[in-house]
């Protein structure tokens, strides 16, 4: 057993429960790595809440004469109070993922908050890099990940400081988090496609999977026209105001909703036998949260800019619509795959363990 091992990570013993957490209590030992991403996770959110406090305090710091945000009033100041709780919920998870109650914590409770996590960070840590390399290339200016207008928003370093916070806390949390339940649920992910068995759900996992992959066709395709320069659906203003930065980012999305159908796709037919069960359940997840959460977030921020035109359907609005969808749909898909290996792996235990005190 490592020093820094929080459970056994080996098949489903007297230490497991069906769903993977502990019924006994293991000896409890962080080592300094944990430690360490846990400081880093923690100090990463100081420049988000620092700045969204000031902000809400009546400070200006960052915010160029001209902003929306010294117009925004009591709604951006519930927003602002709304996504300090949001990074402070980093803060949480990091501690929940190296503390010895982080252990008894109810399975769903914690991959949630995670999953919603990654689905919001995941975009930044991907997009903003890549457009600082286009800058730095010479691909053209504008604001970086979400952001379009063509009035003054924020300070240039406003986001690097925010953007790169983000980036440190999708690291450090997403660390944790793949160390922890590597050891809390390692066994339910073991192995390859092709030793998955055949289940009496597997037709309608495979239905749902069909469902879902054609639900991501809509946003796909309209990603791939955004990306690709087409004007197609986009609202007037927006359509003006793109910018490299903008078809980076309808780039990234585009990839996500490809890792999605590919993800959930060979999950459920299995064509591809010797390939490891972990790479379609990372694109699963990784694309569903996206799908799902960031399609959200660019929901919610639209009908919040829109005003009264919020009333009127729009092509944005359909596209992210049906993106969350698709990944409402596989995030539900692979709740009941995890369901169904944990239940197997319980019965196989108890079977053992029978066996062995028949013996």
């Amino acid at each position: 057993m490592t020093a820094n091992r929080l459970i056994d990570t080996g098949a489903p013993s007297e230490e497991h429960t069906g769903t993977g957490a502990p019924t006994g209590e293991p000896p409890y030992r962080v080592g300094r790595a944990r430690s360490v991403l846990r400081v880093v996770a923690i100090a990463s959110c100081v420049p988000y809440i620092g700045l969204k406090t000031a902000w809400m305090a009546g400070s200006r710091l960052g915010i160029p004469d001209g902003s929306p945000l010294l117009d925004g009033g009591p709604a951006l100041a519930v927003a602002n109070g709304a996504t300090v709780l949001m990074d402070g919920g980093v803060v949480v998870l990091a501690l929940l993922l190296t503390r010895p109650w982080g252990l008894r914590v109810p399975a769903w409770l914690l991959v949630l908050p995670v999953w919603v996590a990654s689905g919001l960070l995941l975009p930044i840590m991907t997009a903003f890099p890549v457009q600082l390399i286009v800058r730095l290339l010479g691909g053209g200016g504008g604001r970086p990940v979400g952001e379009g207008s063509a009035e003054p928003f924020l300070d240039p370093w406003v986001f690097g400081v925010v953007y790169g916070g983000f980036i440190v806390q999708g690291l450090a949390l997403g660390s944790l988090f793949a160390l922890y339940a590597r050891e809390r649920w390692g066994h339910l992910w073991r192995g390859r496609l092709r030793d998955l068995p055949e289940t009496a759900t597997a037709p309608a996992l495979r239905s749902t999977a069909v469902a879902a992959a054609s639900a991501a066709l809509v946003p796909g395709v309209t990603h791939l026209l955004w990306a690709t320069g087409s004007t197609a659906g986009l609202e007037a203003g927006r359509a003006a105001d793109r910018t490299s930065d903008f078809h980076v980012l309808e780039t990234v999305s585009l990839l996500f909703v490809v890792a999605t159908a590919a993800g959930v796709l060979l999950l459920a037919f299995r064509r591809t036998g010797r390939l490891s069960l972990r790479l379609p359940l990372v694109l699963a997840w990784c694309g569903s949260a996206h799908m799902a959460c960031w399609g959200g977030w660019m929901s919610l921020a639209g009908l919040l800019g829109a005003g009264e035109a919020a009333a009127r359907p729009t092509a944005t609005m359909v596209t992210y619509a049906v993106q969350m969808l698709a990944g409402a749909l596989v995030v539900t898909l692979g709740a009941y795959f995890f369901a169904e290996r944990a239940a197997a792996s319980a019965l196989s235990a108890r079977g053992a363990l029978d066996e062995s005190r028949g013996s």
